[in-house]
């Protein structure tokens, strides 16, 4: 009995804890998996966060919103926004000797404190920098340094940095840009301020060399500055076609910086074939590079009147057709004002036309109509005549007429160049009115003329034309490279070309050419002949040159 009472008092025990525990195991890990999954699940959460930026709206703060930006992305630590640093004023020379050592013992024992070594680390720190307006503190330029600037960062500049009204200028130095990440960058320039027009990418080396999208036709960057990038003939050679080819050119850049770079003799080919069509860039700096001589010379000869390729040539040819095609086509429109003698020498082909239609309506009348027709027809064109000087202030699209009366306004333009020499005012009316339509012309050919400076006046001789070259260009720095005297001499003659021009046009409003070039530590002596003469040709033309002298005679006067 005890045996058997033990075994069923057994059996339902043995049984019962372990089901007690598996049960109890089960529903603890159930429990868990319970607890713990919604903790699993709160990471995700974070992971749905990066759709709260685009719901974010931007206050124009570029230090609250880049924060905001960057938390609502999934990002902990990320770079703060702090002004620029400004640097230390200068020593103060009335100082006694005493405070001189104090504040060097005090620097002494301050950069030996833990707390020091971290304040002067704080620089390396990555941080976004920002220099502010005086009056409303608004951000003015931006700049980063030392620390990789990734495509999700990108993507948030691209939300806060829109609203910034203010923003000039943005500096990136080594900062890893990669092609793609500066085609993103690139993308981004067009959602900022219109008064963005400064972008400074230095230190930043690219495989594909892909600079020539910051120089777009839609692009509005006035100043760019490539330095420390490793470009070399290939990037030179995208970059000048970037600047101007025969049927593109860059208008909106000024200044463009390719200092510490690896261009040679090739490159400044490039650049030198970019500067021939190129009426924009006022400011250029090739310093720190490989160019010797034939790279100088390439450079020299764009500067001063240059020879036109075969293909310049046909290029020009075509645009001057197309030029006089566009006002063969707006003549009709104002031919009832070209009665002026003005016009008739401006549109020489207009004036064989209006002649041989004079020869047959002089032939007409003698022989179908009878005098007294012929001077009704007279009198309508004086009609026509006076109603033009009436309606002068009309718009033109009131003053055309129809196409029916066009034989009409033809046989009036017969009859009126006979009336000239009897009346005066007829000329000057048609000189007011045809300047209200060489206004509208100059609108409708500005691209045109701007985009293509092949249609400038050249010079034919021993049957080749020569364009008057590239007097737009003003700063050409050449510091460190690898010319000697056989560049120089190129120099030298452009220096003389230009500084001719310039007494010859002193009177007129134009460019004249270079205001500074800059040759020195290069390959030659500084006593050179060329040297020396380049620089004495320079001289009155520089203007900082003409400043010091005033700055003088204004302290000398004020004393």
């Amino acid at each position: 009995m005890s045996g058997e009472a033990s075994a069923p008092g057994a059996s339902p025990r043995a049984p019962r804890p372990g089901t007690q525990k598996s049960s109890g195991a089960v529903t603890k890990k159930g429990d868990r998996g319970a607890k713990e999954k919604p903790a699993t699940v709160l990471q995700p959460v974070g992971e749905e966060e990066p759709k709260n930026p685009e719901e974010y709206q931007c206050t124009g703060v570029l230090e609250t919103d880049f924060a905001e930006l960057c938390t609502r992305s999934g990002y902990t630590d990320f770079p703060k926004v702090v002004p620029r640093p400004r640097p230390h004023p200068a020593f103060v020379p009335s100082a006694s000797m005493s405070e001189k050592t104090t504040l060097d013992d005090q620097r002494l024992s301050g950069s030996c404190s833990l707390n020091s070594l971290e304040s002067k680390y704080v620089f390396f720190r990555p941080t976004i920098q920002v220099e502010l307006e005086p009056e409303d503190k608004a951000v003015k330029e931006i700049y980063i340094r030392g620390w990789k600037v990734e495509e999700r960062i990108l993507g948030i500049f691209s939300k806060c940095l829109p609203p910034l009204s203010q923003l000039q200028a943005i500096n990136l130095w080594k900062v890893g840009l990669t092609d793609k990440t500066l085609t993103t960058f690139i993308a981004l320039l067009p959602l900022c301020a219109s008064t963005l027009r400064k972008v400074s990418l230095e230190g930043n080396p690219l495989p594909e060399q892909s600079y020539h999208k910051l120089m777009a036709l839609d692009s509005t960057i006035s100043h760019l500055s490539l330095r420390n990038n490793n470009i070399d003939d290939h990037g030179a050679q995208l970059l000048g076609q970037a600047l101007s080819t025969l049927h593109s050119c860059n208008r909106t850049l000024v200044s463009l910086n390719l200092g510490f770079n690896h261009i040679g003799d090739v490159g400044a080919g490039y650049i030198a074939d970019g500067l021939r069509l190129n009426r924009a860039l006022l400011w250029l700096s090739l310093a720190h590079n490989r160019i010797q001589d034939q790279g100088a010379l390439k450079l020299a000869e764009v500067l001063r009147p240059f020879e036109l390729t075969h293909t310049e040539v046909v290029e020009r040819r075509r645009l001057l057709l197309e030029k006089g095609s566009q006002e063969r086509s707006r003549s009709p429109s104002s031919s009832r004002h070209g009665d002026s003698k003005a016009e008739r020498e401006k549109n020489p082909l207009m004036g064989v036309s209006n002649a041989a239609l004079a020869e047959k309506s002089d032939k007409t009348p003698t022989t179908k109509t009878p005098k007294g027709l012929g001077k009704k027809k007279e009198k309508s064109g004086n009609g026509v005549k006076k109603e033009e000087k009436s309606g002068s202030g009309q718009s033109p699209t009131q003053g055309t007429p129809k196409k029916e009366d066009a034989t009409k306004v033809g046989k009036g333009k017969v009859t009126i160049p006979e009336q000239k020499p009897s009346k005066g005012k007829g000329p000057k009316t048609g000189n007011k009115e045809k300047r209200s339509f060489l206004l509208e012309s100059e609108l409708v050919a500005e691209p045109s003329e701007v985009v293509s400076p092949l249609l400038e006046p050249v010079e034919h001789r021993e049957g080749k034309v020569f364009m008057p070259g590239n007097k737009v260009l003003l700063h050409l720095n050449l510091i460190r490279n690898r010319i000697t005297e056989v560049g120089l001499e190129g120099f030298l003659a452009t220096v003389q070309h230009q500084a001719q021009f310039s007494k010859s046009k002193s009177a007129s409003k134009g460019p004249v050419g270079l205001l500074c070039l800059s040759l020195a530590k290069n390959c030659f002596s500084p006593q050179c002949p060329p040297y020396t003469m380049i620089q004495e040709l320079m001289l009155p033309r520089d203007p900082i040159s003409k400043a010091k002298p005033r700055e003088e005679e204004t302290t000398a006067s004020s004393t």
